[in-house]
């Protein structure tokens, strides 16, 4: 069942066209990552989604309502939750007493000492929300965003300030929900944790889609050519090597190979016949991050001279921040 369907989405800002014709699906049970850079699209068309922002094309349905029709948008507030990157709480209350405060809005709210343990707040459940930490604030942001048990949860950069530790412990997490039957639809800049997270993932640039599938398989990835690195051996000349050569630097030879056990197979029978080792070799394929600047970066220059669309530069922001405080109002 499709949780999220987006059909030729449009928003404009005066002549600045922020979304032409975005469309994707986001599969009930899963995670989803949309991913691009500053400026491309992806804040308009979250808060479109989330019913912060009304569009000016296109068929949008979020668990089979329309987000920008009033008694649709009430009915969703409590069925969805929100992790924002700026959420204003009271900064005197107490991670409990704060958590508790939330869930008084929901008619059936999650155990309140359960979501502390499943966000890993236990030792600082007496804390002051002002005492936290960066990353202990960003836990407490999760908490608020689940407390109601919500079908769709929107995360947006949810581990930014994490250490790795924290960052892999919020993963686990984000999983869990995701085990346990909540749709998570994700945005981040951390290209590492849409690969570790996401099911799906789509990237936008310049205000349309421009790759959408697995983190796998988006962009051909699946199918891009391995490089194989190693240095020189002594003695040994650029055309010596028994594979097709792309660059040389240094003395760091790369080669690319659609077959690389074929590849590695030739290079190192080679050496060995030479009796010289292969130093510093490596066989890479292709990342998500590398995909990722790939389809972007053909659109950098535009998205760098057009209006910002980001969080904090419109009066959105600031209605999103408030509607933290009372998930009743915004599934918070």
């Amino acid at each position: 069942m499709t949780a999220v369907a987006v059909e030729g989405l449009l928003k404009k800002y005066g002549d600045h066209e922020a979304v032409r014709g975005v469309d994707f699906a986001v599969e009930e049970g899963e995670i989803f990552a949309l991913l691009g850079p500053n400026g491309a699209g992806k804040t308009t068309t979250m808060e479109i989604l989330e019913g912060f922002r009304h569009r000016d094309g296109g068929d949008v349905r979020v668990l089979g309502r329309d987000p920008g029709d009033k008694a649709d948008g009430r009915w969703l507030r409590g069925q969805i939750g929100l992790v924002l990157q700026d959420i204003a709480v009271e900064p005197y209350l107490s991670v409990r007493e704060t958590i508790a405060r939330n869930a008084g809005y929901y008619p059936a709210p999650r155990d309140v000492d359960e979501v502390i343990a499943l966000v890993g707040l236990e030792e600082k459940r007496d804390a002051k929300v002002k005492d936290l930490s960066g990353g202990q604030k960003r836990r407490l942001d999760l908490a608020l965003g689940v407390i109601g048990d919500p079908k769709l949860l929107f995360l947006d950069e949810p581990t930014t300030g994490f250490d790795p530790g924290a960052r892999r412990g919020a993963w686990e997490v984000v999983r869990s929900l995701r085990d346990a039957g909540t749709t998570i639809l994700l945005t981040t800049h951390y290209m590492d944790e849409a690969q570790a997270l996401a099911d799906s993932v789509a990237v936008i640039a310049a205000g349309r889609i421009v790759a959408a599938g697995t983190p796998d398989t988006i962009g051909g990835r699946d199918s891009a050519l391995a490089r194989i690195r190693f240095a020189l051996p002594a003695g040994a000349a650029i055309d010596d090597v028994p594979i097709p050569v792309s660059d040389a630097e240094d003395g760091l030879v790369t080669a690319e190979a659609d077959e690389p056990t074929a590849a590695l197979h030739r290079l190192t029978s080679w050496a060995l016949d030479r009796g010289t080792p292969l130093d510093r070799l490596t066989v890479e394929q292709p990342t998500l991050e590398d995909v990722y600047l790939g389809l972007t970066s053909a659109y950098a220059e535009q998205d760098a001279s057009s209006p910002s669309t980001e969080r904090g530069s419109t009066p959105s922001s600031a209605a999103r921040a408030r509607r933290g405080r009372r998930p009743g109002r915004s599934r918070r």
